[in-house]
C-alpha cells in the first residue's frame, strides 16, 4: 500500500481541484490548446532536469512510495505525472478564484 503513497497524493489533488470549472464557471477546458502549450516546455525542461539529476545521484526517489514502473529508465511515472497535475492544479485554481472575484489578469477576450 505504501507504493501508492505518491500517486495518492496526485489523485488527492485531482479530485480537490478537477470540479472548479465547473462549480465556478471558469474556462479552463475550453483552451485546451493553451494549456497543453503552457505544460509542454516545462513538462520536459523538468523531466530532462529529473532524468540527469537521478542519473547523476544528485537525487533518488524512495521505491518505497513509488509504483515499480519507470519511465526513461529513472523517473517514477508518478514524477512526471506531478509535472501535469500539480501545473493544472494551480490554473484550474487561480482560474476559480478569479472568476469569483472578477480579477483580471491581462488574458480577457
Amino acid at each position: 500500500m505504501a507504493k501508492l503513497t505518491y500517486l495518492a497524493v496526485l489523485t488527492f489533488i485531482v479530485f480537490g481541484t478537477a470540479w472548479l470549472p465547473w462549480a465556478t464557471g471558469a474556462v479552463v477546458w475550453r483552451k485546451l490548446r493553451r494549456l497543453t502549450l503552457a505544460l509542454l516546455l516545462p513538462w520536459a525542461v523538468f523531466a530532462a532536469w529529473d532524468v540527469y539529476a537521478v542519473r547523476t545521484g544528485h537525487w533518488s526517489f524512495d521505491s518505497t512510495k513509488v509504483l515499480d514502473f519507470r519511465v526513461f529508465g529513472v523517473l517514477p511515472l508518478e514524477e512526471l505525472l506531478f509535472f501535469i497535475v500539480i501545473p493544472v492544479a494551480s490554473i484550474l485554481t487561480l482560474e476559480a478564484v478569479r472568476g469569483m472575484r472578477g480579477w483580471a489578469v491581462g488574458d480577457e477576450q
